[in-house]
């Protein structure tokens, strides 16, 4: 059983910067690939990135492509989401997940083996 604490989430302003990290426990991570979702109220829980199991390979919403950046560190057992240039409309409940022997290209939750609890971004207009 897989293991996923998301943090760094929080309250920034429209423009600014806001990194994620999610750290995972229980399992081999480097048999994972890993992806990042998010939630906003009422909606549904969608795809925002993607990264293969060695973090050769990237993918990303057309929404957030040029603006965030996802990465992993197989050494640390992690995988982190740079987000920058937010808008309001990034504003969500942000989940990571992993996906055993995943390419990274899967955008659908259902795909996913484990999910961590989220972490709220709020982006202030």
């Amino acid at each position: 059983q897989v293991q996923l604490v998301e943090s760094g989430g929080g309250l920034v302003q429209a423009g600014g910067p806001l990194r994620l990290s999610c750290v995972a426990s229980g399992g081999t991570f480097r048999f994972y690939s890993m992806g990042w979702f998010r939630q906003a109220p009422g909606k549904e829980r969608d795809f925002v990135a993607g990264v293969s199991q060695k973090g050769a390979n990237t993918f990303y919403a057309d929404s957030v492509k040029g603006r965030f950046t996802i990465s992993r560190d197989n050494a640390k057992n992690a995988v982190y989401l740079q987000m920058n240039s937010l808008k309001p409309e990034d504003t969500a409940v942000y989940y990571c997940a992993s996906r055993l022997l995943g390419s990274g290209s899967e955008t659908v939750k259902d795909q996913y083996n484990f999910w961590g609890q989220g972490t709220q971004v709020t982006v202030s207009s």
